[in-house]
């Protein structure tokens, strides 16, 4: 009998991590793939992105909608997507709904898929990064009934929140997958796409961090100004997620970076597109997830700014500093032409074919919706 699956996106980074994983679902005669689309794929402000989805995936397999308008709380955005997704999961009635990682839209999912009895699984739990963020992703795995993880660390967590043993399985993070691949664009191709004129960049991302204000985020902002005027670097700036402050840091590039010569700045850049500027930067500046996943795979320096991805992963290629201009100045300096031994901490790839293997299996079609808390 062939089973529904539904996965639910909402960013750019996040449907560049999953696509691998759709791909091969669709792929097989034993599944049926729906893919919701929803949060930032729909606001032209952060460019749109459900185009890339809309090129990727057949139109009658995809629905869209519309969850937030600009600058609304989280709390609001989860209100109007529970609202939104609700009747769709009836008229669906999918197996399984498969979400990701830590948004306010796979929380807003995983509410409504629990109490309407349907069987979720969760990428990528367990992960620690100091923010809100957190929060939600330990809500997200409690209200999930499979688990597809990164690592033992990752696991571990899950354990630790009482999650079942059975449920959890290690397959590395999805977007390991799109990492490993030689065929990835040409860095030509894509400074063509993109009207790159830098010989040498690096990539700044700073997003908007939900448990400061805006004033912190102002003071932040005019630190990394004050860099790129000092450092004497080539930076391609790209735009923040909508979490609430973002239109602060939007605000400051459209009336203050973007007067920088050295400066280019993009609403939003495809994943695969993005990995080959990353693997061929300088560095990454910034607080961005991808400076803690994506560039230690690559072995490429991070200097990861504040909080916002405390206590995610240690490794020599992160340098973890506060909006400091001289020491931020001074590691600039430092890291000049370094490589770092490439981590494979978050997998190696093939992450989609061990979920396809795992959801082969015929037991794991016999997992309760009803759950129960494993006491250690």
């Amino acid at each position: 009998m062939v089973k529904h699956i539904l996965f639910v996106t909402a960013t750019r980074a996040e449907f560049g991590k999953i696509k691998n994983t759709i791909f091969y679902l669709n792929k097989s005669r034993k599944y049926k793939v729906t893919i919701i689309v929803t949060g930032m794929h729909m606001m032209g402000k952060y460019g749109s992105t459900y185009l890339e989805v809309k090129n990727f995936f057949p139109k009658n397999k995809i629905i869209y909608f519309k969850n937030q308008t600009e600058n609304q709380s989280q709390d609001i955005a989860l209100s109007n997507t529970i609202k939104k997704i609700s009747p769709i999961l009836k008229n669906i009635n999918p197996d399984l709904i498969i979400i990701h990682g830590d948004r306010v839209e796979a929380l807003a999912v995983a509410i409504s898929g629990s109490f309407n009895n349907f069987l979720i699984a969760h990428i990528e739990g367990g992960e620690v990064s100091g923010t809100i963020d957190e929060h939600i992703r330990h809500s997200v795995s409690k209200l999930s009934h499979l688990h597809f993880v990164s690592n033992k660390d990752a696991k571990k967590r899950l354990l630790q929140l009482g999650e079942l043993n059975k449920t959890i399985f290690i397959t590395g993070s999805p977007e390991t997958d799109i990492m490993r691949l030689k065929n990835l664009p040409s860095l030509k191709d894509v400074k063509k796409r993109y009207d790159i004129i830098f010989k040498e960049y690096a990539i700044l991302l700073y997003h908007p961090v939900t448990s400061e204000t805006n004033k912190k985020i102002q003071n932040d902002l005019n630190c990394l100004l004050q860099v790129l005027k000092k450092s004497n670097r080539n930076y391609l700036l790209i735009y923040p997620n909508n979490d609430p402050g973002s239109k602060t840091i939007i605000s400051n590039y459209k009336l203050k970076f973007r007067k920088l010569k050295n400066v280019k700045i993009f609403r939003s850049i495809r994943f695969e597109y993005f990995l080959t500027l990353l693997k061929n930067s300088f560095c990454i500046i910034g607080n961005s997830s991808s400076g803690v996943r994506e560039a230690p795979f690559y072995g490429v320096p991070t200097i990861d700014l504040g909080n916002r991805q405390k206590n995610r992963t240690s490794n020599k290629s992160i340098y973890n500093l506060k909006f400091n201009l001289s020491k931020i100045l001074r590691v600039l300096k430092k890291i000049e032409n370094k490589r770092f031994k490439k981590s494979k901490i978050y997998g190696e790839g093939y992450s989609a074919k061990k979920i396809v293997r795992i959801l082969n299996s015929k037991n794991i079609w016999k997992t309760s919706t009803q759950k129960y808390l494993q006491e250690i």
